[in-house]
């Protein structure tokens, strides 16, 4: 039987989304043979805006979009623009992320920002002061490109020495788009690799920080973990995440929907996160830019080093106006 979903439709593509990723490859194609040659430091920017489309694309399909095919959608998105993550090792950790009564969990939460005290305190004092100007929004978009890498690679280095089957064969095959990307860069754009990591993958990924700086606080209630910042011009950069609770909340609806399922219900989904909601962005910078928002080390949870979980996960199986709002998320994480 055909119903419509909280995709919004009938159809097996959403198109909306499958011509922003022909868009967005495009965009990087001519930005590199026609801006690049005459207006190089324009063409970084733009460069940059590309790798941080192209990273909320990746974001969208891990979620199932813009087909119902998975393997369709991997290889719509399986060239890595931004050169760091391997869309699978993105998918698994993401979909991880999305269990929200673990959200902001120092070790179940693998996006949470947060530290467990015991392991903030055994820090070197230089590291602990990296992590403060990290919480802080200025210091989020200049250091946090370059910390969230090192600190990934770092432990998917780990992963794959402890013989993390799944693990390997995702980077893998992110090894082999490297290998169809890099030299597009190097020979056909003719722009030094060294430049565009520290150009547009840097400023692709110092834009996505801005949506990411302040996604989850904690709440004892997990539906107050998650923002929602009304309007901003980087609405369409980051597909609509900016309404973040309605993502948690619906993961299956596309990113077009979004603006429409807020719209429609806006004073629910305030009082559902308890009031965490900034009209746009620039308030966020304006109160944070160099003071931090939250503390390093989780103010409840992992305050001693104790082996079981911080608390139990809960299962959601309604969402705002009865909508069904379950995510696509394992009770318990999965191993990797």
């Amino acid at each position: 039987m055909k119903t419509q979903d909280a995709r919004g439709g009938l159809g097996a593509v959403e198109w909306p989304t499958l011509a922003l990723i022909v868009i967005c490859y495009g965009a990087w194609l001519g930005i590199g043979l026609l801006v690049w040659p005459a207006w190089p430091a324009i063409a970084i920017v733009l460069f940059g805006i590309v790798l941080a489309l192209q990273a909320s694309l990746m974001h969208e399909v891990c979620h199932g979009h813009p087909t119902r095919n998975a393997r369709i959608n991997e290889a719509l998105v399986f060239l890595p623009l931004g050169l760091v993550w391997p869309y699978r090792r993105f998918r698994s950790i993401h979909l991880r992320h999305h269990a929200d009564a673990r959200l902001t969990d120092p070790f179940d939460d693998p996006e949470s920002y947060y530290q467990a005290l015991w392991r903030y305190e055994a820090m070197p004092a230089a590291m602990k002061l990296l992590l403060r100007v990290n919480n802080t929004m200025v210091g989020r978009l200049l250091l946090n490109p370059w910390l969230g890498s090192i600190g990934f690679f770092v432990t998917e280095a780990g992963l794959m020495l402890r013989g993390a089957r799944a693990v390997r064969r995702a980077w893998l095959l992110h090894a082999a788009g490297l290998v169809a990307v890099a030299p597009v860069i190097v020979f056909l754009f003719d722009m030094p690799l060294w430049l565009y990591v520290v150009g547009p993958v840097w400023i692709g990924q110092a834009l996505i920080s801005v949506r990411t700086y302040a996604e989850h606080q904690w709440s004892e209630r997990p539906d107050g973990r998650t923002i929602i910042v009304e309007r901003s011009p980087l609405a369409l950069l980051f597909l609509n995440n900016n309404l973040h609770l309605v993502h948690h909340t619906l993961p299956q609806a596309p990113w077009y929907r979004l603006p429409k399922l807020f719209a429609e219900r806006r004073r629910e989904w305030i009082d559902r996160n308890e009031g965490y909601v900034f009209p746009n962005y620039f308030a966020l910078f304006r109160s944070f830019a160099f003071r931090a928002k939250e503390p390093v080390a989780h103010p409840v949870l992992r305050r001693a080093s104790e082996p079981g979980r911080a608390f139990r996960p809960r299962q959601r199986s309604r969402g705002v106006g009865g909508i069904a709002g379950t995510s696509l998320v394992p009770a318990r994480p999965p191993k990797e």
